[in-house]
């Protein structure tokens, strides 16, 4: 009956992930929404993330509504962006898009959308990143992250994990965990936002995208305002 149930929820949830595929407005839809997330955290004094923290930040990644559903046995679904920052100026370039995937067990009831954010901290994050999928909590560890006026401070000592999470929910869910969660490179949005079929690295790294559409650039733009390098990064 659980494994009849989980079956079920799979189903629900990547199918509603199937409508999204399109001609790159979907692929838009995501990068605005990416946006938002990112702003209304930051303008969050509760709950934002520290800027000592995400200055020092290699890689975001965020999915923007997030659907997690579950009785007992739980299944998650969501497609997103991942963006990495230049080792010389510290910008953020061109956005990848991203899918993620999982299932868990435990004590968890409910069905819940949730915004979530991942701080990729270490060049084997990023690495994890160009993979064609990675877990989290196996193949990259992942914390939590420290939010809020308070957590300004102290976060410096937050400063070895690889990846940290910061997840902001729009319903009701009992018993939330990333882990066992799998992320991976999303190549017919990427091909439907730039009219080819890059690879994540070729995105990320590499620097193969010869032209960004004008929805990547304004991306960019914000993102560098929400999240700006660190003094050292500055040129």
């Amino acid at each position: 009956m659980k494994q009849i149930s989980l079956c079920a929820i799979l189903i629900l949830l990547v199918s509603h992930g199937a409508w999204a595929e399109g001609d790159g407005n979907k692929q838009r839809k995501i990068l605005r929404t990416s946006q938002m997330v990112l702003k209304e955290i930051q303008k969050s004094p509760d709950q934002n993330i520290p800027m000592n923290l995400i200055s020092k930040a290699k890689a975001i990644i965020i999915f923007p509504t997030m659907f997690k559903g579950g009785f007992f046995l739980g299944a998650r679904y969501g497609k997103g962006i991942a963006s990495v920052r230049s080792s010389e100026m510290g910008k953020w370039g061109p956005p990848a898009f991203l899918y993620t995937t999982g299932a868990s067990l435990g004590f968890q009831i409910g069905a819940e959308a949730v915004d979530l954010i991942l701080l990729v901290m270490s060049q084997r994050g990023i690495e994890g990143l160009l993979s064609e999928k990675f877990t989290l909590g196996g193949d990259i560890a992942i914390s939590a992250g420290p939010v809020g006026r308070h957590a300004e401070a102290s976060a410096d000592i937050f400063m070895q994990g690889e990846i940290y999470s910061y997840s902001r929910s729009k319903g009701i869910f009992s018993g939330i965990s990333l882990k066992g969660t799998v992320i991976a490179s999303d190549s017919d949005a990427n091909l439907a936002y730039y009219g080819h079929p890059y690879t994540a690295k070729e995105i990320l790294l590499t620097g193969q995208v010869r032209k960004v559409p004008e929805s990547g650039k304004q991306f960019m733009k914000i993102f560098n305002k929400l999240a700006p390098p660190s003094f050292s990064k500055r040129k």
